[in-house]
């Protein structure tokens, strides 16, 4: 199991250093990337976060469609910010899924159940965000990758945990190329869903 775990790291941070970098690549490298950790999750037993790789192989190819056509006039989409009534909808959403998920997850198996839920939920916004190019997905992904990091050292996936200490540091940096990207071009702010 341990180099499956590195395989999938090695095509994470690929797929999350494409994405800073916002080359087209990212969506590919991020279906095998979650593809091999649906299989690391399963036998550590989070099931949320396996459940969720399945989600991902979903989104990334929704994401690689609307990175090539998701722009004015089918074109390449561009950063644009997250308007306040999208964020504020956007972390009501997260809240409720994640208590409904934690619910359910608390009845239903040995997870842990409520931060697992809580992580799940926030990073399907966060994907969800970067398919949409909103700048603000990494501030997301920083909250979440903090989490990520103490859950993966209880859980002994040192791998993954390092990982997400590299995700960390990608956010950061995707945040600041991103904001240089969107200061370079027009501001964008999107509308509310």
């Amino acid at each position: 199991m341990n180099l499956l775990e590195y395989v999938a790291a090695a095509f994470g941070v690929i797929s999350v250093y494409l994405s800073v970098r916002q080359n087209i690549w990212s969506w590919p490298t991020a279906i095998v990337n979650v593809g091999l950790y649906t299989i690391v999750f399963y036998h550590s037993r989070l099931y949320a976060d396996m459940g969720l790789q399945v989600v991902y192989v979903i989104i990334s190819i929704y994401g690689w469609y609307e990175w090539l056509y998701g722009g004015k006039g089918h074109t390449e989409l561009h950063v644009s910010r997250t308007s306040r009534q999208l964020g504020i909808l956007l972390v009501g959403i997260g809240i409720v899924t994640s208590y409904v998920l934690g619910a359910l997850l608390y009845r239903t198996s040995d997870a842990a159940p409520y931060i697992d839920a809580a992580t799940t939920s926030t990073s399907l916004i966060a994907q969800w965000m970067m398919t949409k190019k909103f700048l603000e997905n990494w501030a997301v992904w920083v909250a979440v990758d903090v989490v990520y990091i103490a859950l993966y050292i209880y859980r002994d996936l040192y791998v993954t945990s390092l990982l997400y200490l590299a995700f960390l540091i990608l956010s950061v940096m995707g945040y600041r190329q991103w904001k240089a990207s969107l200061a370079e071009g027009e501001l964008v702010v999107a509308p509310a869903a």
